[in-house]
């Protein structure tokens, strides 16, 4: 290839000296563009370079939203749905977090900046801690397989998530009984609850804003399904 361009850049300049005549006018035309050589050859490298790492992010970017799109298949929609029971005000975070069909860029950063602002507020006395333990211990060797995922690390929001989830499971495992804790226990495992939820939220709006844009079929599906409204079901009516 190399060697193809050089003699088309001879034949080239050489029927520029055929046409003109005149080598000195050639030579000179030749050491401008020589001159230039480096600067063609910074501004390829940099808008080659560009379109590879913007091609790279959006197959990252792809890869990424596909695994967080299993884990919520698995794990992330039921554990919301199990964890809303544990809240005080649940109709006002469902209320809020309904996401609808007609939902756009507008409502799903009004749903981002309200579970930034609210403080959300879990009590481990008002659910059934045992079936959230069994949920989360019957789910830890998916979730480790997600860990072993090196795309994961170029997402640090969604680490934190599992980070959070991981350790309100062993949290749960540790107590051999759920019963009886005394309030400062309860207390803990209530804080540890929130930081997974918030965790939960923020990252499935972000999921669902992604499946709205890219895969409206799957969307529908999850707007169906939506862990937070009592009624969902996947059944059309």
């Amino acid at each position: 290839m190399a060697f193809l361009l050089l003699l088309v850049s001879l034949l080239l300049y050489g029927v520029d000296y055929l046409i003109l005549g005149k080598g000195e006018e050639v030579a000179v035309g030749f050491l401008g563009n020589f001159a230039f050589l480096p600067v063609y050859v910074l501004f390829v490298t940099l808008m080659i370079e560009r379109v590879i790492k913007e091609r790279e992010r959006n197959s990252l970017r792809q890869k990424l939203n596909m695994v967080i799109g299993v884990f919520f298949s698995e794990v992330g929609t039921d554990l919301i749905r199990n964890l809303s029971g544990f809240l005080p005000d649940a109709d006002g975070v469902e209320e809020k977090l309904r996401v609808k069909p007609q939902w756009g860029e507008r409502e799903f950063r009004q749903a981002s900046t309200f579970i930034a602002a609210y403080d959300l507020r879990l009590d481990s006395r008002r659910g059934d801690l045992g079936s959230l333990k069994q949920f989360l211990t019957g789910r830890r060797e998916f979730m480790l397989r997600l860990l072993e995922n090196p795309n994961l690390l170029e997402h640090d929001e969604f680490t934190d998530l599992l980070w959070a989830v991981f350790h309100l499971t062993d949290e749960l495992g540790a107590r051999a009984c759920l019963e009886g804790l005394s309030p400062l226990d309860l207390d803990h495992l209530s804080g540890d609850m929130k930081r997974a939820f918030v965790h939960l939220l923020r990252e499935w709006i972000v999921y669902m804003t992604h499946l709205k844009a890219d895969y409206p079929y799957l969307f529908s599906l999850a707007v169906r399904m939506n862990p937070l409204d009592p009624e969902a079901h996947a059944e059309l009516s």
